[in-house]
């Protein structure tokens, strides 16, 4: 068997929603390709706890945190700078799915605030924090955001959610700009329909008739997107394959997007 390229070698990242899913299929593939630390923050901690243990080479830590909750994230970063010397790569991940019934006409705004306050009230902490750390440290770091093609168009439904992932590539695009100067990249993921651990907890049925609507419509036959294939994107952008890459945001959607849009939105 050919030896693994260890693109992430003596890096040092962070995965929030790192328990389960995207999350979880990311830290995996960061620890193999040679990260020196790997920590899962996750609100899910025997979960998150489970993940980090069954990693090989005892590099990878759990923190549990909150997104929403700026101090957690602040403390989050602070404890692994403090632990390991720095901040490489933070991959902010966690995100939640809101009703699939919430239309603007009758949109429940505590849900929505529910949302946004971890979609993007959460990842804009997650951004802030580890530019703070990387660029106190002067760290050419990578953060990668988690969005959706949801963000690229609008829906029939969850309206609280598309609005969430619109406001991810806002931050994304902004914070590109921003933090060019001190060498940090910033890049986002766009998946459509991927079943997680967290779309079918929260609508099971929902999320097959999503998966089965729309995986006719991607121009990529042969092929269903898994998690896999957004910690191999992830990877991409982690490291320096991707090294002057930032400001983009990357489909994850086998060709999705250029289709006319469907009686649905992910």
């Amino acid at each position: 068997m050919a030896a693994v390229t260890q693109k992430l070698e003596d890096k040092v990242a962070i995965v929030t929603g790192g328990a389960s899913g995207i999350g979880e299929a990311t830290a995996r593939l960061f620890a193999q390709h040679g990260a020196r630390a790997v920590v899962i923050a996750d609100i899910q901690e025997e979960r998150g706890r489970a993940v980090a243990e069954s990693i090989p080479l005892q590099i990878c830590t759990f923190v549990q945190c909150d997104v929403s909750d700026e101090n957690q994230v602040k403390a989050m970063v602070d404890w692994t700078v403090h632990k390991y010397g720095q901040l490489d790569i933070m991959f902010s991940n966690a995100g939640t799915v809101g009703n699939s019934g919430q239309k603007i006409i009758d949109l429940d705004l505590s849900e929505f605030d529910r949302v946004m306050r971890v979609n993007a009230r959460g990842m804009a902490a997650c951004v802030k924090h580890a530019a703070r750390a990387m660029v106190e440290k002067r760290v050419r770091g990578s953060i990668i955001c988690t969005g959706s093609i949801g963000a690229s168009r609008g829906g029939p439904w969850r309206t609280d959610y598309i609005m969430s992932k619109h406001a991810v590539l806002g931050l994304m695009r902004s914070a590109s700009r921003q933090l060019g100067e001190y060498g940090i990249r910033v890049n986002s993921i766009s998946p459509s329909a991927v079943m997680t651990p967290l779309m079918t907890k929260a609508e099971p049925e929902t999320s097959m008739k999503i998966l089965k609507m729309y995986g006719p419509l991607t121009s990529l036959k042969g092929i269903t997107l898994n998690v896999k294939h957004l910690a191999d994107a992830a990877l991409f952008l982690a490291s320096d394959d991707s090294a002057f890459v930032s400001g983009h945001d990357l489909l994850v959607d086998g060709g999705l997007i250029s289709v006319p849009d469907p009686k649905s939105s992910l």
